[in-house]
């Protein structure tokens, strides 16, 4: 990893080849035995998510996961005292039982058709069947693509995407018209073991897209940072870039910095100029470059090289996902993602680590191929799951620093009306995975990052004192909260003003095709506390906000006339609507 970054980015995006030709890769061996520094435990119904966690603390050991359904605990301890912190668990009276995490079959050997078949050569290579056995990715842990978006329909990706956002086009629907994004995310998280299509390299974990790069691949410095940063606020513990240019921005620098503050392990792709021309933002300070590897572990002539490069991955005929279907891709904005992968199930299996901490171990534990020790073309080494994953499990990485939350506003003691924005955040060593907020001790919101917004229509509530609090979960489950005290006080005169409503687009008389953003704005004296919109006299959606934006798809709708309108409703059940809105398909 880079300690200095110089200044302005020109492409942004790297080209990357479509071809047709197969690769064979070998399956590793299977051991047996447990996972190093985990044990599976049960406590008994009715303890306390807090007497759980401090049960946990006293022994040094850190809660990972939980498995759905029967409340099994997964457990990470120092591999030194397991066999202690087992027998201690078995006497206290809250633990049902408390046992080894025993491998049943080694070398987990995914049963997808293209990795059967030998078509997928890079997972083999990397040994990452070998670190299935430890883990093959959490879903507490967000794995952010920055890039054309992302195939939402592709069967391999289903169950496997967050909500994301395009930074190109403004809007909540990250949608890939480019077939790049599609292809990178399907190598770290495709879905795997379900017998068909292809295998992913940490596939318990979700992918959260952010589009910053256009249908023909290109992007703004503005909108790749604020898609770093808005990665980093939603928790996002590695962030793959597959872009670049052979000019660097201290914009991207920032943003970079800034995601790094979070905790963020962030991983670039090299480039493939075929040259020693640093490309940025891989050659960034607190950034991963990552050069290409073929199916003889050698460099392509088409891969960057030089100083930047931190580690090589594969990167030559990459099975993945694309486009409604599946593609081999060339490029080292491949090898990237494969890297990422892999730093996502090291986290998975030591959520402790810190960014810092991931990037070493990685680079320590590639295999050293090309000249002996660090080289300009390989960096430190071909990355290895295998040996980057059992030196995470076996790292003594326990967090105990608790979060820290703060409830912006409202402040304590402030006299609340009507409609009210409470806002909170928090800060940690490691990275907030989590944040909640309560009114009264009831759940309003929940967000997967560390900063949290909630309207919250006090009218519905009792004049006097309420109580606002917030709470911030870390990876390794370490709780903080926060709560202030506001009074509540309403107009008591009855409010007989109906909310006023409209749609503000399309516009009468416009002519639609594809799928159209309608917008609606409402307002009221008091307060909006529901919107709805209807197509043709039929309901087509509802909101609690003040101002939404609904998606419809004309492909489904029949030629001619269609009439959109909305109506708005207040907490006193006042009605508004709004003028109907003409519009022909």
């Amino acid at each position: 990893m880079k300690s200095s970054c110089a200044l302005i980015l020109t492409s942004c995006f790297f080209g990357f080849t479509v071809q047709f030709s197969e690769a064979q890769s070998p399956i590793p061996g299977k051991k047996t035995g447990a996972v190093a520094g985990r044990l599976l435990f049960k406590p008994i119904a009715g303890v306390q998510e807090t007497d759980i966690h401090a049960m946990l603390s006293v022994q040094g050991a850190a809660e990972l996961d939980e498995i759905p359904g029967i409340g099994v605990r997964v457990i990470k301890v120092p591999a030194a005292a397991l066999e202690k912190v087992m027998a201690a668990l078995k006497k206290d009276k809250r633990v049902k039982f408390v046992e080894p995490d025993f491998i049943a079959q080694a070398s987990l050997a995914a049963n997808d058709e293209f990795f059967t078949a030998g078509y997928q050569w890079s997972l083999g290579t990397i040994q990452a069947p070998a670190a299935w056995d430890y883990t093959t990715g959490a879903s507490s842990i967000i794995v952010a693509v920055l890039d054309t978006g992302v195939d939402y329909q592709h069967p391999d990706l289903q169950g496997k995407l967050l909500g994301g956002y395009d930074f190109v086009n403004s809007d909540s629907n990250p949608s890939d018209d480019n077939g790049h994004g599609t292809g990178v995310s399907g190598l770290i998280a495709s879905s795997t073991n379900n017998s068909t299509g292809m295998a992913a390299v940490a596939w318990g974990t979700p992918v959260l897209p952010v589009k910053v790069l256009d249908a023909a691949g290109s992007g703004s410095h503005s909108a790749i940072a604020k898609g770093i940063n808005y990665a980093a606020d939603q928790g996002a513990r590695v962030i793959n870039l597959s872009l670049g240019g052979t000019s660097s921005s201290s914009t991207l620098q920032s943003a970079v910095d800034y995601a790094w503050n979070k905790g963020a392990v962030i991983i670039a792709a090299a480039g493939n100029n075929g040259n020693s021309t640093p490309v940025y933002p891989a050659a960034c300070a607190n950034v991963v470059a990552v050069s290409a590897t073929n199916s003889a572990d050698l460099r392509p002539s088409w891969s960057n090289y030089g100083t930047y490069v931190d580690v090589a991955a594969p990167g030559e005929n990459i099975l993945s996902t694309y486009r409604g279907t599946y593609y081999y891709l060339s490029g080292t904005s491949f090898s990237s993602p494969i890297t990422s992968g892999v730093a996502a199930l090291m986290v998975s299996v030591s959520p402790g680590l810190t960014n810092t901490q991931v990037v070493d171990l990685l680079q320590k534990n590639s295999d050293d191929i090309g000249a002996t020790g660090y080289d300009p073309e390989y960096g430190h080494g071909r990355i290895n799951a295998y040996r980057a994953v059992t030196a995470a499990a076996g790292t003594v990485a326990i967090d105990t620093t608790v979060p820290q939350p703060v409830i912006y506003a409202p402040l304590a003691g402030a006299t609340v009306s009507g409609t009210v924005t409470v806002n909170a955040g928090a800060t940690d060593n490691v990275a907030v995975v989590k944040m909640e907020l309560y009114i009264d001790g009831t759940l309003v919101a929940t967000n997967s990052a560390s900063s949290i917004s909630y309207s919250w229509n006090s009218l519905n509530s009792a004049e006097g004192s309420h109580t606002v609090l917030t709470r911030a979960y870390d990876a390794a489950s370490n709780v903080g909260s926060s709560s202030v005290q506001v009074n509540v006080k309403n107009l008591t005169v009855a409010d007989a003003t109906a909310p006023t409503v409209s749609v503000t687009s399309p516009g009468d008389g416009t002519t639609v095709s594809g799928t159209v953003k309608i917008n609606v704005q409402g307002s009221d004296n008091v307060g909006v506390t529901r919107m709805e919109l209807f197509l043709d006299g039929k309901l087509f959606g509802t909101t609690t906000l003040s101002t939404a934006t609904f998606s419809w798809n004309t492909r489904r709708a029949s030629k001619g006339e269609h009439q959109l309108q909305s109506y708005a409703y207040d907490a006193a059940g006042n009605i508004g609507g709004s003028s109907v809105v003409r519009v022909y398909r």
